[in-house]
């Protein structure tokens, strides 16, 4: 799935992303609002792994998610 939609439905998908990222608040997810670099660097941070981790768990994420 492409970023745009991704973007399009953020809404709805807040609640996968909570579940594989959990340490993440509601209002981090808001603040994201859907845009990319927002969420890598929120996993990055909360996380404590290198950016390219972060990275990679988002291109990983994107490739599981079918709409």
């Amino acid at each position: 799935m492409n970023w745009d939609r991704i973007q399009g439905n953020w809404k709805q998908l807040k609640g996968d992303m909570k579940q594989k990222w959990g340490k993440l608040t509601d209002d981090e997810f808001d603040q994201i609002n859907g845009q990319r670099d927002k969420l890598v660097g929120k996993i990055q941070e909360r996380y404590g792994c290198a950016r390219d981790e972060a990275e990679r768990q988002v291109s990983d994420w994107e490739g599981t998610q079918r709409m």
